[in-house]
């Protein structure tokens, strides 16, 4: 598949997105190799692939859950607009 230059334009247009005529000749190109690859890829048998979230089998390294700094709700408290019984009291936002 590939696009026209008033494709891009449209694509533009509803990206809110404003670009010089150099620029939409070069978006054509590119968007049109693109949709090319895709193409080329849909063909691809993948029977039998299990989808998968990451491509390598890694395992995130997680820090302990250790409190490392110090409790300091009554001074934020002390400073705050408005406060009852510890909670923080905040003007009505939603009717």
């Amino acid at each position: 598949m590939s696009l026209q230059r008033s494709d891009v334009d449209k694509i533009a247009h509803l990206a809110r997105l404003e670009i010089s005529e150099d620029e939409a000749n070069g978006y054509v190109g590119s968007l049109s190799s693109i949709l090319e690859l895709m193409e080329q890829m849909s063909v691809v048998d993948t029977t039998g692939v299990a989808p998968m979230a990451h491509p390598f089998d890694a395992v995130q390294r997680l820090r302990a859950d250790e409190v490392t700094e110090t409790n300091q709700r009554e001074h934020f408290q002390a400073i705050a607009p408005q406060v009852e019984d510890g909670l923080y009291l905040v003007p009505k936002v939603i009717e």
